[in-house]
């Protein structure tokens, strides 16, 4: 039996397959920002040749003065000494500008990247706690360890200015290894005069980059594996935050949260583990740059002794090794970082290229002006992947322009997956679903769903303008808007929201909003909920019915599906919900999902779900004449509680 791979294990990949995960994440990032890498690219060699220069100035202006150069020349090399590094200092200045402009974007874009992706996934996998689980550690691992698509770019960045303090540094120096003088000199003198003291240096140098790419890949393997904990933690207390209700401050519900939490939280030994490892790895760094240090300060110091070269260039060649040595430590570092940052984008690649398993066809959705659209379920049958039983079997319908249907059955009859298959959500496991007599599949998914409105049971409202949530986008028809809102019944709210007389925060804001006075304001502009806005508005339950409602006509699409969206209303505040909206769709083919048949008197047809199979259909009447049917008895079950 193979062992299992330990969490967070840095798995060999060859080089290729290692810059081949890197690449990809700098296209990502490349096609997220257009332009970014190349402000950055010349912001960095501005960055690092700006201290070279001055170190190189300086170094000519030392020589000059011990070889006694005249005045003149001593002022022009001033002169190019502080005019250079005004230029570079204002070019620099600039492109860091530039830089952090976009660098305070990246968040958004990496999310706005993320959630683009996943819009594309297939609806099943939205249910597949697997992937709900792959989603969930992405996310954890960039909040506990940064790792990611994000630590490419600023890790990138070092690397990228780590190569180039190293490219100038050994161009500056490289006359310091190449450069010998005549004489006879003997011991450690004569090695340094030697070319082979240049071969160890290298050596030594490359040694050292080795051994701090290694260091800082077992430093960030050891560091997470001290912290796998904290993972968990993350997950919990993010969740934990945004928890606030009123049952919490009722029954005292904060009490458990807290004592749960405590189990989560950062132990002391996670804290001393990672602070061993970082000891650990910190003390191997620093001997390593110490020892190289050491080699490279009398390597040069015993060039200056034996004539080699100059003060000014003594000088130069310090302040360069010493940039030298950093660059090569941050140079490796970073390399190793990136290296052990793979894992994490093989995750993240694993999540964002998940298959689409859904046949995506080419025909479009013929656009007709009378909206004459039928659809036709044969023979369906259906089962969620990852499983054997049949939701659905054999389910035969037919609906047509203009239709009003209702489904009703007990919970886990098929109601909401009848709705998923018709939606496209998902494809029949068998038969087939036809529009106009061509199976739905071949439709360009996105023209077909564009041909229905839902209202789902678990709908959601958000923190945006009433006018946004309505329309569903940033842009929006205003006067469209406001007629939706007026024909499912909130046209007297409007008014009260913009005369002032509903009060900003709803009726439980207090006297400050209902004295806001007679200021008029556009009421398609107020926030939903004061979750951000304390001035937004709070409706009623009711109230965020009829908003949901209005956003299915917004769409206007041929096609309008309830799917139990009332549920938590009384049954009076239900009926008077889908009287309404029976009145408002007109002409178009509307569904009707309900537990409450009562409010299903009004359909043209009542589809009676059981087991996954139709078992019954007609109108309410005739169905509950039906003694010993399905309908009758559930009519019966919800009668007694009103009689």
């Amino acid at each position: 039996m193979k062992k299992k791979k330990k969490e967070g294990a840095c798995v060999k990949r060859s080089f290729r397959e290692e810059w081949g995960l890197f690449a990809r994440a700098l296209k990502i990032w490349n096609e997220l920002m257009p332009g970014y890498f190349p402000c950055q690219f010349f912001c960095i060699v501005f960055e690092v040749f700006t201290p070279y220069f001055g170190l190189y100035m300086s170094a000519q202006l030392i020589n000059g003065l011990v070889d006694g150069r005249g005045f003149r020349d001593m002022f022009v090399l001033a002169g190019v000494t502080v005019a250079g590094g005004f230029v570079l200092s204002v070019a620099r200045r600039f492109l860091r500008g530039k830089v952090a402009v976009m660098d305070a974007f990246t968040m958004e874009q990496h999310e706005e990247y993320i959630i683009n992706r996943q819009n594309r996934h297939p609806f099943e996998h939205m249910e597949n706690p697997d992937v709900v689980l792959l989603r969930s550690k992405i996310r954890n691992d960039f909040l506990s360890f940064g790792g990611g698509l994000e630590s490419v770019r600023w890790t990138f960045s070092i690397l990228l200015q780590g190569i180039f303090d190293i490219l100038f540094s050994v161009s500056l120096t490289f006359s310091m290894f190449s450069v010998l003088v005549e004489g006879e000199h003997r011991g450690f003198l004569g090695f340094v005069n030697s070319p082979y003291s240049a071969v160890v240096i290298v050596l030594m140098i490359a040694v050292n980059t080795w051994l701090l790419i290694w260091i800082t890949t077992e430093n960030t393997k050891k560091t997470q594996e001290a912290l796998n904990g904290l993972s968990a933690s993350n997950a919990r207390f993010g969740i934990y935050s945004n928890l606030w209700s009123r049952d919490m401050r009722v029954f005292n519900l904060h009490r458990i949260i807290l004592e749960d939490m405590k189990k989560f939280q950062v132990h002391p030994e996670w804290v001393c583990k990672v602070e061993k490892v970082e000891m650990k790895y910190g003390v191997y760094s620093v001997v390593l740059d110490a020892v190289l240090n050491i080699a490279i300060f009398l390597f040069v110091a015993a060039k200056a002794l034996i004539g080699v070269f100059g003060i000014g260039s003594f000088v130069l060649y310090q302040g360069t090794v010493g940039r030298f040595i950093r660059a090569v430590s941050g140079t490796a570092s970073a390399f190793g970082r990136l290296r052990y940052n793979n894992n994490f984008l093989v995750e993240f690649y694993r999540y964002i290229d998940l298959p689409d398993g859904m046949y995506q066809g080419s025909l479009a959705v013929e656009k007709r002006a009378d909206i004459d659209y039928e659809i036709e379920f044969r023979d369906v049958g259906f089962r969620y992947p990852r499983t054997e039983n049949w939701v659905l079997r054999h389910v035969d319908m037919k609906l047509k322009i203009g239709d009003k249907l209702a489904i009703v059955g007990e919970n886990g009859s098929g109601k909401t997956t009848f709705i998923k298959l018709l939606c496209r959500l998902y494809d029949p496991t068998e038969g087939k679903i036809l529009l106009n007599g061509i199976d739905i599949t071949r439709y360009r998914y996105e023209e077909y769903f564009s041909l229905f409105s839902v209202v789902f049971q678990d709908y959601s409202l958000f923190a945006f303008p009433l006018g946004e949530n309505v329309a569903a986008g940033l842009s929006y028809d205003a006067g469209r808007a406001r007629e939706c809102l007026m024909r499912v019944g909130l046209g007297a709210k409007l008014a009260e929201l913009e005369t002032g007389e509903a009060g900003a925060g709803g009726e439980d804001a207090g006297t400050e909003g209902a004295n806001a006075g007679a200021k008029r304001v556009d009421a398609l502009s107020l926030a939903v909920g004061r979750a951000y806005d304390r001035d937004g508005i709070d409706f009623s339950g009711g109230e965020e019915q009829k908003i949901a409602l209005a956003r299915a006509l917004y769409k206007d699409a041929p096609f309008v599906i309830l799917d139990e969206p009332t549920a938590a209303l009384d049954p009076l505040a239900e009926a008077a919900v889908y009287e309404t909206f029976d009145r408002v769709v007109e002409n178009k083919t509307s569904i009707f999902i309900s537990h409450r048949l009562s409010s299903c008197r009004f359909c043209d047809m009542i589809a009676v779900f059981d087991h996954g199979q139709i078992v019954q259909r007609g109108r309410h009447d005739e169905l509950v004449a039906q003694e010993g049917g399905k309908y009758h008895s559930l009519w019966r079950a919800q009668a007694q509680y009103y009689e």
